[in-house]
């Protein structure tokens, strides 16, 4: 099957053009893996690059904050860049300047939007369940009041680009006979065993059991 092209200019990958992916089974991949994402957009006071949650539903990127926040003022008005990041291990090769990472990575183009209504309450759902699946079931959802303060954006994910390394070190031909440890130091982020509240006089439900290996 042939690779799909960069759906615009902004987003065709230049350097290292082999590492670039622009299918969308990709792009959800990288998206569903990640809890947070960063969103770069500018105001009067300069360029800003701002951590936020995120979540996926369908074939949009899924953000929330408060009614009043400086970004969600921002996104409404003006194209942003969106980039998530995972870091799977460090590359060490015989050079210095052929060390690397490997890496998935997307940036995501475009104009977000505002949810309203039924379709904004629904998509909280989404976030928390994509959080802690079962969780929502035992906690209380959010009233009118907390839903009014917040509001919920998405932009959609037809205008993005991945990036992604894998393998092993590049070395120049040259440098072959430098008698040096070469490969891979992977890395992963593991969860870690759950911390329980020092008033919570509840066990552990399965899901959270879940998170620390426990549960079978």
């Amino acid at each position: 099957m042939n690779q799909p092209s960069a759906p615009s200019q902004r987003t065709r990958v230049r350097r290292s053009a082999n590492y670039a992916a622009y299918d969308q089974a990709s792009v959800h991949a990288i998206v569903d893996a990640a809890y947070i994402c960063h969103i770069a957009f500018q105001d009067a006071h300069g360029a800003h690059c701002i951590p936020t949650a995120c979540w996926r539903e369908g074939d949009h990127l899924y953000i929330h904050g408060s009614n009043g926040s400086r970004m969600v003022k921002q996104l409404l008005e003006q194209d942003s860049c969106v980039t998530i990041t995972h870091l799977d291990g460090l590359v060490l090769a015989r050079s210095a300047f052929n060390h690397t990472m490997n890496y998935r990575s997307v940036m995501i183009y475009g104009r977000f939007e505002i949810v309203e209504g039924e379709a904004k309450r629904s998509t909280m759902d989404v976030f928390m369940e994509r959080l802690v699946p079962g969780r929502q079931h035992e906690t209380r959802r959010g009233n009118d009041k907390e839903f009014a303060a917040t509001t919920v954006l998405r932009i959609a994910l037809n205008e993005a680009a991945c990036k992604t390394r894998s393998g092993g070190p590049n070395d120049d031909e040259e440098d072959m006979g430098i008698q040096a440890w070469v490969g891979e130091l992977p890395f992963k982020q593991v969860p870690a065993a759950p911390v329980p509240a020092a008033d919570c006089p509840v066990a552990a439900p399965d899901y959270v059991r879940r998170w620390g290996g426990e549960a079978g």
